[in-house]
């Protein structure tokens, strides 16, 4: 109970810097941060709409097809998170910190790439396009902020053509490259870790662990000084799923030694089943 607590207040904590990060650095430049926020930035400059709603109502098609994709638990700070963002931009004022639009830019992507970064870290997104990010890598493995990046570089070519500035546009680039550079930094979802389990209730730990979708290896062991046999499980997954693995472990068994060393490199597949 208190890890969750712990959890969703480093969900609002990072939604506050999205939130800053788009209030004082980039919408006084009319900057965009790419994905959905982008998109609501890119209406709500050339309409009356609010760009808070327009963040909120853009992500809730995503958020419900990352529920099925996903799962039930990072969904669920995945709302938390959009709706958190959604409130306190309406609190923080808009206003410039900077009149420097490159500063605005780097600054701004800094600012969002922690408050998301933050989020994959504890197993939520800040919605929009890391949902899709998250859904791709699940799937292929690439780095998310590689992935958001190129996703929001579509919305940028939309700005550029709509407000026919490519001072504003190019800022963008910048400001969006620098959150994706951050995300991987704090996220390090690429970055492989193997798995050693031994456990007394392989039957019951090996129906969660299938769940995953990730290879599970199971090895008869004996301890040395007791001669009691066992099972050790042995998987490799990523670092972004292994915080659903050690919830899965405490669950199951919490009485089950485990053994997390970080993985150099991987032969042969490491796609789903």
């Amino acid at each position: 109970m208190l890890r969750k607590f712990w959890n969703y207040l480093a969900i609002v904590f990072g939604s506050a810097l999205i939130a800053s990060g788009f209030n004082l650095f980039l919408i006084p430049h009319r900057l965009l941060s790419g994905g959905v926020s982008g998109l609501s930035m890119l209406v709500g400059y050339f309409t009356p709409l609010n760009i808070s709603l327009l963040y909120l109502l853009f992500n809730i098609p995503l958020l419900v097809a990352g529920w099925f994709q996903l799962g039930r638990r990072f969904i669920i700070l995945s709302i938390l998170s959009v709706g958190a963002t959604t409130w306190l931009m309406t609190l923080v004022p808009i206003q410039s910190i900077t009149s420097d639009m490159l500063l605005a830019s780097v600054f701004g992507g800094v600012l969002v790439g922690i408050g998301s970064g933050i989020s994959f870290r504890v197993g939520g997104s800040s919605g929009g396009f890391d949902i899709v990010g998250s859904i791709i890598t699940r799937y292929r493995d690439f780095p998310v902020g590689s992935v958001l990046v190129s996703l929001n570089a579509l919305v940028i070519l939309a700005a550029a053509y709509f407000d026919n500035n490519w001072n504003l546009a190019l800022a963008s680039m910048v400001s969006i490259y620098v959150s994706g550079k951050v995300v991987d930094l704090i996220h390090v979802s690429h970055i492989k870790v193997t798995v050693y389990i031994v456990t007394n209730r392989t039957d019951e730990l090996l129906q969660q662990l299938f769940g995953l979708q990730r290879g599970v290896t199971k090895i008869k062991t004996e301890g040395a000084y007791s001669h009691v046999e066992k099972d050790m499980l042995m998987t490799v997954t990523t670092r972004y799923e292994l915080v659903e693995l050690q919830r899965i472990i405490k669950t199951t068994d919490p009485q089950a030694f485990v053994n997390i060393v970080e993985t150099v490199g991987v032969m042969g597949s490491f796609r789903k089943r």
